[in-house]
């Protein structure tokens, strides 16, 4: 089984996506902020999107937030 190294970014249009951090393929996921939430949040904004991010593997994998994170990310901003 091959594992992909995946990273969350900020694109230069203000979504955030997650993506294979080895190919220039479309991202897995692209979440998109209106700009009212984006101007509210700030620099959260990318917190924000990688605690939805872990939410979201976290249920898929069936867990129920009580141990720690399924998945870690560091945040990388191009």
């Amino acid at each position: 089984m091959s594992f992909a190294a995946l990273e969350i970014t900020r694109l230069a249009n203000g979504d955030i996506v997650l993506r294979d951090a080895e190919d220039g393929r479309e991202p897995l996921v692209r979440i998109r902020f209106s700009r009212e939430v984006r101007d509210m949040l700030g620099e959260d904004v990318v917190l924000v999107a990688e605690a939805m991010i872990e939410a979201a593997t976290d249920h898929i994998a069936g867990h129920d937030g009580s141990d720690e994170p399924s998945v870690v990310t560091s945040p990388v901003l191009h």
